[in-house]
């Protein structure tokens, strides 16, 4: 392991006099790039030259307690430094996912459960809402089709890190919010319920990071363009002109629409970056498929279609079945303290990663 932090170390130092060169930002895309990997490097280096450190220390410090036993509690200290360091080290090593510090659009889809289904829809939605909000991150719906009854049959949001700033190694919004793709059910009673008998009902989460146009690129050629009415809530240009944008990319069969903005062009541009995500998603799938990495983390490689986590209301209990997660603070989680919901994912990707290195 230290041999290959040796190699990162000499890259890092590189990549620093290669920045440190005017000439090398003329060329901002590389500049950015170059920048990019150093930023991924500085922690992974300066917990090695800690953990190096704090070798050279208990060193010493065992020394000096060969001659006067007051020392030997200094060198318990530093090997339980070093042993938290030592695995610091393991952790930042894991091989990091290419797409973790992009944003993400999230869709999210009424299913099983009617008007039950479309209103737990809306509960998610807020629940994703309250925990950008609290992590500082910026949404924006792109897209929303209502129940009636209130909820949505399906609505898509965008979300993304305020300002475009970079986020911290493993705060990125894919970082934390990949692990929410799949079926979510839900345990209460309606309100329409009028026995008091508990129902079940699910809805689907799609997340899938957004792909700048550098990442995809889409022949015009390759697309079906189609303009229709949109439907919904009223509004002065909703229902009276064809400004609803449906796009089809041909070579895939992959589908996006919009119909929330109020002209044509501004449909178009949701709903091409829509399906910018979506075929970029589906590259990545692809290409997983066909390197068969043996890294994947079990809770990445979950079928979209099992039923992920649970939502309990008569227990006020949240379980994730992926990693056997379970709490009885399901009202503080759909306020959006999902952080240790998230976290538990988190850690048992990394302990699938580093039980497979």
């Amino acid at each position: 392991m230290f041999e290959a932090v040796e190699e990162l170390v000499g890259e890092h130092a590189d990549l620093e006099k290669k920045l440190a060169d005017p000439s090398v930002h003329a060329d901002q895309a590389n500049a950015r790039k170059l920048n990019k990997r150093y930023a991924e490097l500085t922690p992974i280096v300066a917990t090695f030259r800690s953990w190096k450190q704090t070798g050279d220390d208990m060193d010493t410090a065992r020394e000096l307690a060969a001659d006067d036993p007051d020392f030997a509690a200094e060198v318990k200290d530093l090997e339980r430094q070093r042993e938290e360091l030592t695995e610091k080290l393991r952790l930042l090593l894991i091989p990091r996912d290419p797409s973790d510090d992009k944003d993400v659009i999230l869709e999210i889809k009424a299913g099983a459960g009617g008007d039950e289904s479309a209103l737990f829809a809306g509960d998610l939605l807020r629940m994703y809402l309250r925990y950008a909000e609290r992590v500082g991150w910026k949404t924006e719906i792109i897209d929303a089709t209502e129940s009636e009854l209130g909820g949505y049959k399906d609505v898509q949001v965008a979300v993304k890190t305020k300002g475009g700033q970079s986020p911290e190694p493993g705060q990125g919004v894919w970082a934390r919010l990949k692990y929410e793709g799949g079926v979510h059910r839900v345990q209460r009673v309606p309100a329409t319920e009028s026995q008091g008998r508990i129902h079940t009902s699910a809805a689907g989460v799609l997340v899938t990071p957004e792909a700048e146009e550098v990442d995809v690129e889409i022949n015009p050629n390759d697309l079906r363009i189609d303009v229709y009415r949109s439907s919904g809530p009223g509004g002065q240009s909703v229902n009276t002109t064809d400004s609803a944008v449906r796009i089809t990319h041909l070579p895939t069969g992959v589908v996006a629409s919009c119909q929330n903005e109020k002209s044509q062009l501004q449909n178009k541009e949701q709903a091409l970056r829509i399906l910018r995500s979506r075929l970029l998603a589906m590259a990545q799938e692809e290409a997983e498929r066909e390197a068969a990495d043996a890294r994947r983390s079990q809770v990445r490689t979950v079928d979209r279609s099992e039923k992920i986590r649970t939502y309990n209301f008569p227990e006020n209990r949240i379980s994730d079945h992926r990693v056997g997660f379970k709490a009885y603070n399901l009202d503080q989680v759909l306020d959006g303290d999902l952080d240790a919901v998230i976290q538990a994912c988190v850690d048992a990707d990394s302990a699938a990663k580093l039980a497979a290195a």
